[in-house]
């Protein structure tokens, strides 16, 4: 989660005086960025980030913080940690689950390493509903992600692509005439199942990420339609890491 997008979960975060923003800001540090301490150049970072003004001298507010009778922070030699009752108040009020911080950070770190303008599409969908808690909708979203990859994956190596389309009369012996050359005819040729049946048979991925694929076209084939079955988060959280690390990351 970006720190612009934690401080609008604030209510009334611009009114706060400087010590709850340096609070905040310092449970932001701990909890998403992972900083087990920081010091005063990580909080003006963080006013520089948000586009805010102080007048206070920040490294003279942690001092202070560090020495009421009622800490607020704890001062060590790597710096500075709020203090565990703090950190709970925070956590109870602001806190998710771990997972939720590691597929969000999955997600948000992801379009740096996708150059293609529809699966930064797909992405940006499945963070959005990610952090909507729109689990079905993430779910049906990843996998578009992961199998608009696939595809593009093949097209991009003309080896790639005869191997493909060698192996489609092998594996459907009706198909003989079938050629595919560019990403439309995927969609209307074949069914997601059959491409990711043909890529396994033309030996493109190996035998754990067919069985992902399979596994995770099932789920959103299930989620996708309308129906009683419960979709909660770590159903989420699946199907983002698998997709995301053995399919997105590891078809290059």
């Amino acid at each position: 989660m970006a720190l612009s997008e934690f401080v609008d979960q604030v209510v009334g975060f611009d009114k706060l005086p400087p010590r709850e923003k340096i609070k905040l800001i310092g449970w932001y540090l701990h909890t998403h960025e992972g900083k087990e301490h920081f010091h005063s150049d990580h909080i003006r970072a963080c006013y520089k980030t948000l586009h805010l003004v102080t007048k206070e001298n920040i490294g003279q507010s942690l001092m202070r913080m560090a020495s009421y009778n009622t800490p607020d922070l704890v001062r060590e030699k790597q710096g500075f940690k709020l203090t565990r009752p703090v950190r709970n108040q925070f956590d109870a009020k602001y806190g998710v689950h771990q997972s939720v911080v590691a597929v969000d950070k999955i997600l948000t770190d992801l379009p740096a390493k996708v150059p293609s303008v529809e699966e930064r599409a797909f992405l940006q969908e499945a963070l959005t509903c990610y952090r909507s808690k729109a689990f079905r909708a993430c779910i049906v979203m990843t996998w578009n992600l992961a199998y608009a990859h696939l595809l593009d994956w093949i097209l991009k190596d003309q080896a790639r692509l005869d191997a493909f389309n060698a192996a489609i009369s092998k594996r459907y012996q009706k198909m003989t005439q079938l050629k595919i050359s560019k990403y439309d005819e995927f969609m209307d040729e074949l069914k997601e199942s059959q491409v990711i049946e043909i890529c396994n048979s033309a030996n493109l991925i190996n035998s754990n990420i067919f069985k992902i694929l399979k596994d995770k076209l099932d789920r959103r084939n299930i989620v996708a339609h309308p129906s009683a079955v419960v979709v909660v988060q770590h159903q989420a959280d699946d199907t983002v890491s698998e997709l995301v690390n053995n399919v997105v990351l590891a078809l290059t």
